[in-house]
């Protein structure tokens, strides 16, 4: 059972009200997220307990970007804000208890890089708790609904990630090039060394035409512990007490 809170290196989690905790998917979408330096605002789509959110606003610390993150259920988006307000950038960040489609018509603002770790059990039994089929399976927030929304709010040469199934790529991809968003990067992601890919990381890039991507490969766990590359990814917000063993 997971915990009530979940300590990183420089904020804390809190997630007893959420239907979703804290797990690998966000961190490493968190952490891989392409977030151009400089860039001026950052939105966080299915925010949960506010974790990417606060993942951005660290990496941002350098120039200060806003950051915007969108909660559909209502208590997730209360403990998100006040997870957020207990960090030391909550002045930079809000939370909206918003469906990210009504959301997008309604704010005038674009960002400069969106990071979303969606719902995604798209064909999978759903379970008998309504928060967390929310949370989790594509009832709510379809793929389509969700490039859609992409599409409106990134600005030009704005960058859109994302977390997946790696069985999603393909259609997930197909999609995002149909709205004009091109590959930039990909990584895919293995459980553990020679096991078949869990989940993929793919970086997105608005209003411009690629020839090509980059791609490669993160392997999270290696023996009793993590790898030396998901260490290197992570190792600014996990703390190195965690990274010395498995979750």
């Amino acid at each position: 059972m997971a915990n009530d809170w979940f300590s990183f290196k420089r904020f804390t989690v809190r997630q007893d009200v959420t239907a979703m905790k804290v797990g690998t998917d966000g961190v490493l979408i968190g952490a891989w997220a392409t977030i151009d330096e400089g860039c001026g605002r950052v939105l966080d789509v299915g925010a949960g307990t506010g974790l990417i959110a606060l993942m951005a606003a660290q990496r941002t610390e350098s120039w200060g970007a806003e950051i915007v993150g969108v909660e559909l259920d209502e208590a997730a988006a209360g403990q998100a804000a006040d997870n957020c307000k207990a960090s030391p950038w909550g002045n930079r960040i809000t939370i909206i208890n918003s469906d990210v489609a009504d959301f997008a018509t309604k704010t005038e603002q674009g960002y400069d890089a969106i990071v979303s770790n969606p719902p995604f059990f798209v064909n999978s039994l759903e379970s008998p708790s309504q928060m967390r089929n929310q949370a989790r399976h594509t009832v709510t927030l379809t793929y389509d609904g969700l490039l859609q929304s992409v599409k409106s709010l990134l600005n030009d040469g704005g960058a859109f990630s994302v977390v997946l199934p790696y069985e999603s790529r393909m259609d997930f991809v197909c999609r995002a090039m149909e709205r004009g968003l091109s590959l930039e990067r990909e990584t895919v992601v293995y459980a553990k060394r020679n096991g078949v890919p869990k989940r993929v990381l793919l970086g997105f890039r608005s209003g411009t035409l690629l020839c090509g991507y980059m791609r490669d490969e993160l392997v999270i766990h290696e023996g009793a512990g993590y790898t030396e590359e998901y260490k290197r990814l992570t190792g600014d917000f996990y703390s190195d007490k965690l990274l010395g063993g498995k979750e």
